[in-house]
């Protein structure tokens, strides 16, 4: 298939279209009616606003929308993006892909998503700040944000500053609410923020692929020895997500050989520094000339060179029918949402590549949001109720060892026996546990499958199992 051709049979399918595709496909493997495939897979609620804004000396009008997919549990969970291609298309199968993403990792929520159609570095952060406050005061007029209603976080475009501001305009508008803060997650730590949730999508990114790679038999039929340590991977994106998955990869023994931006991409065989590389860009504005490194100008062609796990971590549709083909990953993990097109998956899968679908390999994020939430709800951090208790309780159990055995461990030891939990290694423990038994119940459905879909397809079918079973015990009413 050639390009021109490929791209325009892409063009038939939405982004929320292709989500869609994607759902029939796998819910010819469930047992549930028409019906309540139906309610599963449409959007209960889309909100389209305008609203003006005094820009400079100039009123700006703003497009912004929330949307949510899915009732079937409450509240709705699901980022907002500012970005040019915001647009409701995209809001709504980002909203669909919170529905399953939250079902896959048993978090419980209904999915939804929001999004400004702004370039945020084309405002000052006063500007940004009034566009933000205003947004969530809609949000507020409507009902569709608040603890136990629709609670948004962070997505591209968008961070902890943000979401400060959010929070307090909910509070502002909701005196006396005693749990405003769990209104929205991704907070900075001191405004009721989890520590571990800026990095929590690249770790669960990792933790999946890790567990990809430690199953012997997937490996075996790759070619490929089990384990992380050692394989070549390539990190398309160095956002948020992207820097650190490259991050966790390189630090526990992967070979990152490969790094793509949208000013072009660099390439070593022999591996790459994930930390000089950052400095690099950050003292030369770009990631090309790196030292010992080969540049790719197209940014798109750094996917394509010689890898075994391939991380497209930045937009939407980045691998397609036109570039499919050449990909010579083995293993593609999905750290964005929808980097690949359904022409894409099945060219890929043709070749036998394990493709790591989004909307279980990037629920890092939402897991540890789920945390986040928790706490707010608790008004607890995390750890505080049993670190002392964990500490004297080690120290009590090494202090009767030492004393039976007469020998004494090193104090680096003595310090790593001890240490009670703090709240990043229980969210950290968290989100790991989440994200093996999650690959685990992803696996087993593409077992009892027998080899008929990808895993894609088992994903979707454990999604759609889960949440049909809600919708079941609701009942449907007259």
């Amino acid at each position: 298939m050639d390009t021109a051709t490929a791209k325009a049979q892409e063009a038939h399918y939405s982004f929320f279209q292709g989500v869609e595709r994607n759902f029939d496909k796998a819910s010819k493997y469930t047992r549930f009616e028409s019906g309540i495939l139906e309610q599963i897979k449409a959007c209960n609620s889309v909100y389209r606003m305008k609203y003006p804004v005094r820009i400079g000396d100039k009123i700006e009008v703003i497009e912004a929308y929330r949307v949510q997919h899915s009732h079937h549990k409450l509240p709705c969970k699901g980022g907002i993006r500012y970005s040019m291609d915001v647009n409701q298309d995209e809001v709504m199968a980002l909203a669909a892909l919170m529905t399953y993403k939250c079902a896959i990792v048993n978090v419980p929520f209904g999915g939804a998503k929001g999004g400004i159609k702004i370039n945020p570095k084309n405002y000052s952060v006063f500007e940004l700040e009034k566009i933000t406050r205003r947004y969530a005061s809609e949000l507020v007029k409507k009902n569709f944000i608040g603890p136990g209603i629709d609670v948004p976080a962070p997505d591209y475009g968008t961070g902890a500053r943000e979401m400060s501001w959010i929070v307090d305009t909910y509070a502002s508008l909701k005196p006396g609410e005693v749990d405003a803060l769990a209104c929205i997650t991704g907070k900075p730590v001191t405004q009721g923020g989890v520590r571990g949730r800026t990095e929590a999508t690249g770790l669960g990114v990792y933790y999946g692929i890790r567990e990809v790679c430690n199953t012997a038999e997937d490996m075996k039929k790759l070619g490929l020895p089990v384990g992380i340590e050692g394989k070549k991977v390539i990190v398309q994106g160095l956002g948020n997500v992207g820097f650190h998955a490259a991050k966790f990869f390189f630090d526990n023994g992967a070979i990152i050989v490969g790094l793509a931006e949208y000013e072009g991409g660099i390439y070593n065989e022999k591996g790459l520094d994930i930390y000089k590389v950052v400095d690099h860009r950050k003292s030369t504005g770009s990631l090309l000339n790196y030292p010992g490194a080969t540049n790719i100008k197209n940014s798109a062609e750094t996917m394509e060179q010689p890898c075994d796990i391939l991380i497209p971590a930045a937009l939407e549709n980045v691998i397609n029918g036109s570039n499919a083909a050449r990909i010579q990953a083995k293993i593609i993990g999905e750290g964005a949402n929808g980097p690949l097109t359904p022409d894409a998956d099945e060219i890929l899968n043709q070749k036998g590549v394990i493709v790591v679908p989004d909307m279980y390999l990037n629920a890092g994020g939402v897991t540890v949001s789920y945390f986040e939430w928790l706490k707010n709800l608790s008004h607890v951090r995390f750890g505080r109720m049993d670190k002392r208790f964990s500490e004297n309780q080690n120290d009590s159990i090494l202090k009767s060892v030492e004393s039976l055995t007469g020998k004494r461990v090193t104090d680096t030891e003595r310090k790593q026996i001890l240490h009670g939990p703090d709240e990043v290694d229980l969210v950290y423990s968290g989100l790991e546990d989440t994200m093996i038994g999650s690959y685990h119940e992803i696996r087993e459905a593409l077992l009892r499958l027998d080899g008929k879909v990808d895993m894609r397809t088992a994903a979707f079918t454990v999604a759609i199992d889960k949440v049909g079973v809600s919708y079941e015990e609701l009942g449907i009413f007259p």
